[in-house]
């Protein structure tokens, strides 16, 4: 059975892999046997993800990328384009957190453009070779926010939604072709976007209090989702958005 999971030979790309949960599933995917392209707006070729991507014995190239910047985006998507890969992760983003009423338009856009309009210019770009040849996953990370409406980040709650929304339509057309496209809804995972919330103990305390597993999630969580989704083990799984929560959503 572990020949499933196997990614040996596969080429990868993730993007925001310098950290967190980027981080997490490039490693996983190339403790599982694929070469990596890392993606990020200050990515370095010596950063610590490209050390521990060797470190598992595989290839790893760095590329930078602004997701606000479309240009930037459409000639990443080319030039990956042109390398053919087995698997996409678009797991870059960003979020803004201020009461709706008084949310700036300026911060909306630049929300709606990083989680949602750029993650499927790059798709379109990287999904072609995958489409010519018959085979390729596609992984976007959705959040708990593409179920639930969230507090003070409405440009969030919107993107993520879209991305739940925009998963399901590239699905419906390309399962068919060989292209599986699902994304991972993390919960609360002790990350960067999540600082605020761990910082506020009334606000940590009650999600706290509301998972079932008792404790915040890691980026290793979302690992095993991420090669199980990446392999074999999931060619007839398509048009979904996998929660990996702890349990919250069962509450």
């Amino acid at each position: 059975m572990t020949g499933l999971f196997d990614l040996s030979g596969r080429l990868a790309v993730v993007t925001g892999a310098r950290r967190g949960i980027g981080f997490a599933m490039a490693e996983a995917l190339a403790a599982a046997g694929a070469d990596i392209i890392g993606v990020s707006a200050q990515l370095r070729p010596d950063d610590k993800i490209a050390t521990t991507v060797r470190g598992h014995g595989r290839t790893f190239e760095a590329y930078q990328a602004d997701f606000a910047d479309r240009e930037a985006v459409l000639a990443l998507g080319a030039e990956l384009a042109g390398r053919a890969p087995d698997i996409l992760i678009n797991n870059a983003g960003t979020i803004e957190r201020s009461p709706a009423a008084q949310h700036p338009l300026s911060w909306w856009d630049r929300v709606i453009e990083v989680d949602l309009s750029n993650q499927f210019a790059l798709t379109q770009l990287v999904a072609a070779p995958m489409l010519e040849r018959g085979h390729g996953k596609i992984i976007f990370t959705a959040s708990l926010l593409s179920f639930q409406g969230g507090i003070n980040v409405p440009g969030y709650t919107a993107a993520k939604s879209g991305i739940a929304g925009l998963t399901r339509a590239l699905a419906n057309e390309w399962a068919g072709r060989g292209v599986n496209v699902n994304a991972i809804a993390p919960g609360y995972i002790a990350t960067d976007n999540t600082a605020a919330l761990r910082a506020d103990p009334d606000r940590s305390r009650s999600i706290l209090e509301r998972i079932p597993a008792g404790r915040w999630g890691n980026g290793q969580d979302i690992a095993g989702a991420a090669v199980f989704l990446s392999s074999a083990a999931s060619d007839y799984v398509s048009g979904t958005t996998l929660p990996v929560d702890g349990g919250w959503l069962g509450r």
